[in-house]
């Protein structure tokens, strides 16, 4: 493993273009991001991801070993190795109690036509979601049930936003991604013969007298809004999660998950 370049100064230039890339303009013109955290980093590792860049910090890892053989692995796959002081590295840290890893990876950059599906696929779409935490919180969902792909339609933030990237725990990197438009979704859900399932609140079929056994996508919408008109028409079936308090709904991601577990119930 090569000997790391040492950076003390939170004012080194090179710093400057990891906080460049929290904002979504650089990260789409560099098609590059962040992921921070050891947990995260490894399931990237694991998912196949090869970092362009690993800054570490020795005073603030835990396991010395662990983290070690982390650092070992991110260099034996070619990764440029930093070495940051405490300072430097809580200059370019994006989440509170860093634990001294922050690499660089290459951004996910794909349309629908450009996946590939198992048969009878199961496929959660997030139409307009704003929250980079729901949106990452459904991608952990979608890897614990095994969906085989997650389309952002219409994408208010990207699969790249580091706080994507931490809620998610990583498991960006390990789920089939796709990010179009809305009507370029439904479009190729059709073209792929994929029954769509629309959340909304107001229809009288409640989420579990629908069969979603064989090929089927479920949709759910931005946090204020929902699903726009025009998906909604296209769906085969519009169903609701039943509500009995005062609360007229239920945060997206719990919506998208206790959906999604319905459908991997009746799956077997």
């Amino acid at each position: 493993m090569p000997r790391p370049l040492i950076i003390t100064s939170p004012a080194n230039p090179r710093l400057k273009g990891l906080v460049a890339l929290r904002r979504r303009r650089t990260r789409e013109q560099e098609r590059r991001t962040l992921v921070e955290g050891y947990e995260e980093l490894g399931l990237a590792l694991d998912a196949g991801v090869v970092p362009e860049e690993l800054y570490f910090c020795p005073d603030l890892m835990g396991d010395q070993a662990r983290a070690g053989d982390l650092v070992e692995r991110a260099g034996g796959l070619g990764a440029d190795l930093v070495q940051l002081s405490r300072a430097a590295f809580e200059k370019v840290a994006y989440r509170e109690g860093p634990d001294g890893f922050l690499a660089v990876v290459g951004t996910v950059d794909r349309r629908c036509a450009d996946m590939g599906l198992p048969p009878d696929p199961l496929i959660l779409v997030c139409e307009g979601v704003e929250k980079p935490g729901n949106l990452g919180a459904m991608l952990r969902t979608a890897d614990a049930a095994g969906v085989d792909a997650v389309i952002a339609a219409d994408p208010v933030t990207d699969w790249g936003n580091p706080n994507t990237v931490r809620a998610s725990k990583g498991t960006v990197f390990s789920v089939p991604l796709a990010s179009d438009s809305s009507a370029g979704t439904v479009d190729w859900l059709a073209e792929h013969g994929i029954p769509l399932v629309a959340a909304i609140p107001d229809t009288g079929t409640m989420h579990t007298q629908v069969d979603y056994r064989g090929p089927v996508a479920i949709a759910v919408g931005a946090e204020k809004t929902g699903l726009t008109e025009a998906v909604i028409a296209a769906a085969t079936h519009r169903v609701r999660i039943p509500m009995v308090g005062r609360a007229n709904s239920l945060n997206v991601a719990t919506s998208a998950a206790i959906i999604v577990y319905e459908a991997v119930r009746q799956r077997g």
